[in-house]
């Protein structure tokens, strides 16, 4: 688990955030469809272990990092742990994800977002950004 933080793509384009979620707050209310189609709200996730990961697919620190992500979802999924583990595009489209994670043989399931809605709710900037969160929905960790 790693990260930090940018305004328009990267984290080493921004000195630091200017805000995020913490340690110890709840998740935000939202909705998102996953490239499977299937939707995943706040409530939904309640009653097991999160991992979110904001991310762009133009940002440098996020392509060295979705790599590092990728391997930590092989090892929760190789594990048999009953872990959520989703990404969240910051304002990127569905095209430019899906060719992303095509070329680089991710299986991470991921939800693009073509606008920052989604992502507000959690930070103002910084890309790559992974917030965990235990099963009653707080968060545990944030990188």
């Amino acid at each position: 688990m790693l990260v930090v933080m940018g305004l328009t793509a990267c984290v080493t384009e921004e000195d630091e955030p200017v805000w995020s979620l913490q340690v110890g707050e709840h998740l935000p209310e939202f909705s998102i469809v996953m490239n499977d189609g299937r939707t995943v709200t706040t409530q939904s996730l309640a009653g097991k272990r999160s991992v979110i990961v904001f991310f762009t697919t133009t940002c440098s620190d996020c392509r060295r990092e979705l790599p590092r992500y990728q391997e930590w979802y092989n090892q929760i999924i190789s594990s048999g742990d009953d872990v959520n583990f989703i990404c969240i595009s910051r304002e990127e489209g569905a095209d430019a994800v899906s060719t992303y994670w095509k070329e680089h043989d991710f299986t991470m399931p991921y939800s693009p977002q073509s606008d920052r809605a989604v992502y507000n709710l959690f930070a103002s900037s910084g890309v790559p950004r992974v917030y965990e969160a235990n099963a009653e929905l707080i968060i545990t960790n944030v990188e």
